[in-house]
C-alpha cells in the first residue's frame, strides 16, 4: 500500500524500517548496508537467465491482479497499493514450483523449467511492478474529463484516445528513469524503504538454508488470505446490507430512533472492509488513526455545524424516509457553488490545500538537499552526455555491460517526446509547446517523487502534480480559450504529467531493488517496458469495465446509490473547474478555513522537524491524511484502517517472530482479495447476474441496494 490520494500511505518511516530491520535479523541476513549491492553468499547460484519469458508472463499476470485491485481501491476512496512485495512472494510461490516439477527438454520445459534465482525473481516483480502501474490515472484525471463532458458519452468510444493518452505518460516514465537511477540510487543512495525490504525479502525467499520454509509459510499466507476475501467480496454482494455493511443509524431509525438517522446520512457506519483492514496494518497507528481523526473533525463536527449555521445544503434523497446527501459536487446553478454549496465541496477546499501544504512542506524539511543536489549538478547536456557514457568518479558497482546503453534510452525517450507531442496535438488539440510543457512538468516532479520515496516512502506524486493544473489553468486563461478546451488541456496535462511521474517514481524503486540485489539493469529495463505495455491495455480495459458496470463513476447525478465515490476524481474536476472559471467558485467560509488550515499544517510540519525528537513523532498528526479525511467521505474506511492498525500494533507486540513472518504477506492477500473481488463483482453486473438482480437491500437505507 503506497498512495493516499494518489500518493503513498503517510505511515510513518521509522515503523516501516523497524518491520524491515525485523526481517533482516529474522532471515538473519548480513545485509544492514542498503546503500550497495548485497554480497554474494558462498553457496549462491549462478543465474545465466536472468530475463526469461516466464518471469516476464507471470510478473505481468501479477501486476494485472495488483492493477485491478488498484483500480477497484482507487475508485472506492483514492488509495492504491505497490505490487513490489506481492509480485515477490507470489512470483516465487508460482516460479519455484515449476521450475523444480518440469523438465529442462520440451518446450513447457524450456518455457518454464529450469533453476530459478533471486535476480530472475526481481525481473518478475519489475515486470509486476510496471504492469500493474498507470492505474492511478483511472482513478482520478481521466474519470474527470467525463464527469466534466470533455470525451465521448462512454468510455468504450475513446478506447483509441485513451490508450494513445496512457501510453504517452507510461513510456516517457519509462525512459527518463534511467538517469534517475544513477543520480538518486547509486549518486546519492537513498534508502527506498520498500524497494529495499523487497529486496531483503526476495534474498530470504531464496536462502538455501531457510528459504523453502519461509517462501512456504509466506505464500500460503497470502494466498489463503487473498481467497478468503476475494469470496467474501463476491458473496457479500448479494447481501450487503447483512455481510458488507452495517448501517447502524438506519437499523436504529427503523426499530423507533428517528433522529438517530443523522449518523447514516453523515457516512456513519460500519463496513467490514478487509482491504482498508489491511491498509491500517501497512499504515500504522499514525496515518490510519490520523485519517480516522480526520473523519471525526470533518463529518463529526465540521460538517453538522455548517448544515446547522446554513453554510452548507444537503439533498433528500427519499420521498418516505428523511434520507439526506451531503456529498453533491456539482450543482444546478453556478451561485450554488458559493452560496449553497455541500458540505463534501465545502470541505474539499480545506483537504485539498491541507494536503498540497504536507507534502510541499514534508518534501522541504524532508529532503532540503535536493535544491543543493541540483545546484551542484551540472546541468549542461554535454556534461550529462559524458557523465552518463564515460564517467571517471563511476561509483555504479553494476558492470558497465549490464547497464541500460546509453543509446537505448535516449532513442526511447526521444521517440516517446514525439509521440506525445504527436498525440496531444492531433487527439487532444495541445499544440507543441503545452505538450513539451507537460513532459517538463512530470520529468520536474518525478523528482519530488523520487526524492519523497527514496527518503521517506511517500509518493506525493498526484497530489504535487495538481499543480500542473494550476499552470495549465493560467495558460488557458492567458490564450483566451473557451471553458471546454480549457478544461480539456488542463485535464491532459495533468494526465501526462502526473502519470509520467508517478511511473518513474515506481520503475526508480524497482532498480533500487535491483540494485541490491545485483540484477541486470538493462534486463530490468526491458521488463518494465513489457509490463508498461501491458498497464496501458490493462487499466483502459479494466476502467471501462468499471464504468461500464457502475456508470454513476462517470455521472455521480445518475440517482442511483454509487458503490464508488471516487474522491481523487472529485477533487481534480473541482480544481479544473476552479482554475479555468473567471472568478474562483470557492465559498468564502471554506477558503479562510483552508488558509488558516494550510498555514496550520506548514507550521505543524516545521516544528515537529525542527524541535521534536523522532521518537516522538508517531504521536503527532499528519495532516496529508487528515486533507485526505476531508476530502474522501470515507468514515467507513477510516473506522477499518484504525482497527487495522491497532491489530497490527497488538500482534507485533504480543509475536513479533510471527509478525515479522506474515503480516506484508497477510496485508497484501487481504488488499489483492477484495480489489480482484470487486472486478468480479464488475464483471457480474455486467452479465446481469449480481446483487443487484439476485441479492437483498435488507440493512440498506431506503431499503436500496447498497454496498
Amino acid at each position: 500500500m503506497d498512495r493516499l490520494e494518489g500518493s503513498s500511505n503517510a505511515s510513518i518511516v521509522e515503523e516501516k524500517k523497524g518491520m524491515e530491520e525485523g526481517k533482516v535479523e529474522e532471515y538473519e541476513l548480513d545485509t544492514p548496508d542498503i546503500s550497495k549491492p548485497f554480497p554474494p553468499e558462498p553457496d549462491e547460484m549462478v543465474e545465466t537467465h536472468q530475463l526469461t519469458l516466464r518471469a516476464i508472463i507471470v510478473g505481468c499476470a501479477l501486476g494485472a491482479v495488483v492493477g485491478a485491485s488498484n483500480i477497484y481501491l482507487g475508485l472506492k476512496t483514492g488509495f492504491t497499493f505497490g505490487p513490489q512485495l506481492f509480485g515477490a512472494i507470489f512470483g516465487f510461490a508460482i516460479i519455484k514450483p515449476l521450475s523444480k516439477a518440469l523438465p529442462e527438454s520440451g518446450l513447457l520445459g524450456k518455457l518454464f523449467g529450469g533453476p530459478f534465482g533471486p535476480k530472475e525473481n526481481c525481473t518478475v516483480q519489475s515486470a509486476a511492478t510496471a504492469a500493474g502501474g498507470i492505474g492511478i490515472l483511472f482513478v482520478s484525471a481521466v474519470p474527470a474529463m467525463y464527469r466534466l463532458h470533455l470525451l465521448s458519452p462512454l468510455p468504450k468510444q475513446d478506447i483509441g484516445k485513451l490508450i494513445a493518452v496512457t501510453a504517452c505518460a507510461g513510456f516517457f516514465g519509462v525512459f527518463f528513469v534511467i538517469p534517475l537511477r544513477k543520480y538518486y540510487i547509486v549518486k546519492q543512495k537513498l534508502t527506498f524503504p520498500t524497494p529495499a525490504a523487497t529486496a531483503v525479502t526476495i534474498r530470504a525467499l531464496h536462502n538455501s538454508r531457510t528459504g523453502a520454509v519461509v517462501a512456504k509459510k509466506k505464500s500460503l499466507a497470502l494466498l489463503y488470505a487473498f481467497i478468503a476475501c476475494f469470496l467474501f467480496k463476491v458473496l457479500s454482494g448479494y447481501a450487503p446490507g447483512v455481510l458488507f455493511d452495517w448501517h447502524i443509524g438506519w437499523t436504529l431509525y427503523r426499530i423507533g430512533f428517528t433522529s438517530i438517522i443523522s449518523l447514516d446520512n453523515y457516512g456513519w457506519w460500519i463496513e467490514f472492509t478487509p482491504a482498508f483492514f489491511g491498509a491500517g496494518m501497512l499504515s500504522g497507528l499514525n496515518a490510519s488513526w490520523s485519517f480516522f481523526g480526520g473523519s471525526i473533525l470533518a463529518w463529526g463536527i465540521i460538517a453538522p455545524s455548517l448544515i446547522k449555521n446554513h453554510l452548507a445544503v444537503g439533498v433528500s434523497t427519499s420521498d418516505q424516509f428523511p434520507l439526506v446527501t451531503y456529498g453533491a459536487l456539482s450543482f444546478p446553478n453556478p451561485s450554488d457553488f458559493t452560496q449553497a454549496p455541500s458540505p463534501r465541496y465545502w470541505l474539499l477546499w480545506p483537504g485539498i490545500l491541507m494536503m498540497l501544504c504536507y507534502s510541499f512542506t514534508d518534501l522541504g524539511m524532508n529532503s532540503g538537499f535536493i535544491i543543493t543536489g541540483l545546484r551542484n549538478a551540472n546541468l549542461n547536456p554535454r556534461s550529462w552526455w559524458r557523465s552518463f557514457t564515460n564517467d571517471e568518479d563511476d561509483e555504479d558497482e553494476t558492470p558497465k555491460e549490464d547497464r541500460v546503453p546509453t543509446l537505448w534510452w535516449t532513442t526511447g525517450l526521444l521517440l516517446s517526446i514525439i509521440m506525445c507531442c504527436a498525440i496531444l496535438a492531433t487527439l487532444f488539440s495541445m499544440n507543441v509547446g503545452e505538450a513539451l510543457l507537460s513532459l517538463i512538468l512530470g520529468f520536474a516532479f518525478s523528482f519530488v517523487g523520487v526524492q519523497s520515496a527514496g527518503t521517506t516512502d511517500i509518493n506525493p506524486v498526484t497530489a504535487v502534480a495538481k499543480a500542473s493544473q494550476l499552470v495549465f489553468g493560467g495558460i488557458g486563461k492567458g490564450a483566451g480559450l473557451a471553458l471546454q478546451p480549457a478544461q480539456t488541456m488542463n485535464l491532459t496535462a495533468g494526465i501526462v504529467a502526473a502519470g509520467s511521474a508517478a511511473q518513474s517514481t515506481d520503475m526508480t524503486g524497482d532498480l533500487k531493488t535491483g540494485y541490491l540485489l545485483r540484477a541486470k539493469p538493462k534486463n530490468q529495463f526491458v521488463a518494465q517496458l513489457c509490463g508498461a505495455v501491458v498497464a496501458v491495455f490493462l487499466n483502459v480495459g479494466l476502467f471501462i469495465l468499471f464504468s461500464t458496470a457502475s456508470p454513476c463513476i462517470l455521472d455521480p447525478q445518475t440517482g442511483v446509490e454509487c458503490a464508488y465515490s471516487a474522491p481523487s476524481v472529485s477533487a481534480w474536476v473541482a480544481v479544473a473547474e476552479a482554475v479555468t472559471l473567471p472568478s474562483l467558485p470557492i465559498p468564502k467560509s471554506a477558503g479562510f478555513t483552508a488558509i488558516g488550515l494550510g498555514i496550520f499544517t506548514v507550521i505543524a510540519v516545521v516544528v515537529k522537524h525542527l524541535w521534536i525528537p523522532k521518537r516522538y513523532w508517531i504521536f503527532i498528526p499528519n495532516w496529508n491524511a487528515i486533507g485526505l479525511a476531508f476530502v474522501a467521505p470515507q468514515i467507513p474506511f477510516s473506522i477499518a484502517m484504525a482497527f487495522g492498525s491497532i491489530f497490527n500494533y497488538v500482534w507485533k507486540k504480543r509475536n513479533p517472530h510471527s509478525f515479522d513472518m506474515y503480516m506484508f504477506a497477510v496485508a497484501a492477500g487481504l488488499l489483492a482479495g477484495e480489489g480482484l473481488g470487486g472486478v468480479m463483482q464488475a464483471l457480474l453486473a455486467i452479465a446481469k447476474v449480481d446483487g443487484a438482480h439476485f441479492g437483498t437491500a435488507i440493512g440498506c437505507p431506503g431499503f436500496q441496494f447498497c454496498g
